[in-house]
């Protein structure tokens, strides 16, 4: 396989066809697929309210992080105090929790301000959400006073 990887990804130039001909063969109409889309809405919706709600109890007007209230999509961008993303991902990897790793959404990984996590509620069940979410506001908050200790 990974010998002929790097063969086969310049093979499949563009968009994978028979994929999509999977899905129009399965949705049919458009009506399905909108049909299918407030599914997925009514699954991911209570999970973002979660992870939203506990920012908003924990962080709100702390100075600590500002985070997006996404429309659509599987992230929160959150952005903390410059300095402390890396820690912040360290500090949830230390209590068991992988997130996004820092930087994730610059090129090459690399935040000139090491400040910007994505957090992505779309996996985890809403109680382990709960959880991981209130870790994360105790693991922002850590960063930002040792940030203003000079730690």
């Amino acid at each position: 396989i990974a010998q002929i990887r790097p063969i086969l990804s310049t093979q499949t130039i563009g968009f994978d066809k028979i994929n999509m001909l999977r899905h129009v063969r399965y949705f049919k109409n458009l009506d399905s697929i909108k049909a299918q889309m407030k599914l997925r809405a009514d699954v991911l919706r209570p999970k973002f309210e979660t992870v939203l709600r506990l920012l908003d109890e924990r962080l709100g007007g702390k100075d600590v992080a500002e985070w997006t209230n996404p429309r659509g999509g599987y992230f929160i961008c959150v952005d903390l105090v410059d300095g402390c993303a890396t820690r912040v991902a360290q500090l949830m990897k230390d209590a068991g929790v992988v997130i996004t790793g820092a930087g994730a959404t610059f090129p090459y990984h690399k935040d000139p301000r090491d400040r910007n996590l994505r957090l992505a509620p779309s996996y985890p069940p809403v109680e382990e959400l709960e959880l991981s979410a209130t870790l994360f506001c105790i693991c922002a908050e850590m960063a930002a006073i040792e940030k203003k200790l000079g730690k």
